[in-house]
């Protein structure tokens, strides 16, 4: 028994002093230094065995930063991230959303992001979680409709009363992340961004910039499509309607090019990562993983040749940089 308990005990402290020793960057203003890639516990699934074997893979190689919600698997992705960290909980950074509230019946959800449920989700979240603290809490999403002060105040007194640490957003809208970004104290925003979706370059990031506001990058491998598999990733609804500006036919010649310049040396899933993480403003990127395997692929992206500025530059040149339609600051010029 005392051999069994020492060895628990070795491993544990072989991955916080792993955990320690990994390069990080902070979060906006605030002090929250996140590993520059983030498990996004999404796609975990809810067997605890299996998810906490990817956590753990995670906490082994370095990773400190996990993004979780609410909404994900009506809270048992909250339970399973909470069971799975807390032995090293003062080590790590724990990230969840609030906003998507389910309906009675559990069958679709609805968007309130008014101070009184804030306030009670969060209490919610906590349980679920297990810890009497969260590091960065996030509003799932946010309208302009919303009564915008009104939830700042809720995210301030939550930091006033020590629940929460900082907060942040999610969002794509670059309405309302003006919005948060001059109102309030946001250290982060969540948004899709990828070599294949570069809308947040034309307005929302040189804002979030001027803010001192970090963006937390998801979808870095456009479903896939920017993985080592390439095409053989493309879903029937990219076939049929392609991903976001891109056509399925222009998918189908763009990929081979960017596979043929710019994996000499490394992987495309390396290249994609590393091309999201050499933008100023972000600061890490949230990847799924629903094994061991995929986790590991991508967390090697680091470990891979940068990407030099001549194929930052030939990227640039080659893929679209289209703002995006709606919510937008300013007059789309065609």
């Amino acid at each position: 028994m005392a051999v069994l308990f020492f060895s628990i005990i070795l491993k544990w402290k072989k991955r916080i002093e792993r955990l320690m020793g990994l390069e990080k960057c902070l979060l906006g203003k605030s002090d929250l230094a996140v590993s520059r890639i983030a498990l996004g516990c999404m796609s975990l699934g809810t067997d605890q065995t299996k998810a906490q074997e990817i956590i753990q893979t995670a906490l082994d190689a370095g990773i400190n930063y996990f993004d979780t919600a609410d909404l994900y698997d009506y809270g048992v992705n909250e339970q399973i991230i909470g069971k799975s960290l807390a032995p090293v909980r003062d080590q790590v950074i724990i990230a969840t959303k609030v906003g998507n509230r389910w309906n009675d019946d559990k069958n679709g959800w609805y968007w309130d992001a008014s101070k009184t449920y804030i306030k009670e989700a969060v209490k919610q979240s906590l349980q679920r979680l297990g810890t009497d603290y969260i590091d960065l809490y996030q509003l799932h999403g946010g309208t302009m409709e919303d009564r915008i002060d009104e939830t700042i105040e809720a995210f301030e007194e939550l930091v006033e009363e020590g629940i929460i640490r900082y907060y942040g957003i999610s969002s794509i809208r670059p309405t309302v992340i003006k919005a948060y970004a001059e109102r309030s104290n946001i250290v982060s925003c969540m948004m899709q961004y990828s070599i294949l979706d570069r809308r947040p370059e034309e307005e929302a990031f040189p804002l979030l910039e001027k803010h001192g506001i970090s963006v937390v990058a998801r979808g870095p491998l456009a479903r896939g499509l920017l993985s080592d598999a390439l095409l053989n990733k493309a879903s029937e609804s990219v076939k049929q309607n392609g991903y976001v500006n891109y056509r399925y036919q222009e998918l189908k010649e763009l990929l081979p090019l960017l596979k043929e310049k710019l994996t000499t040396g490394r992987g495309m899933t390396a290249a994609s990562l590393q091309f999201v993480l050499a933008q100023p403003v972000v600061a890490a990127c949230v990847v799924g993983a629903s094994s061991v395997g995929q986790l590991v692929e991508n967390v090697r992206a680091l470990e891979q040749p940068a990407l030099t500025e001549e194929e930052l530059h030939f990227i640039r040149k080659l893929t679209k940089s289209n703002g995006y339609e709606q919510h937008r600051l300013s007059e789309k010029t065609r």
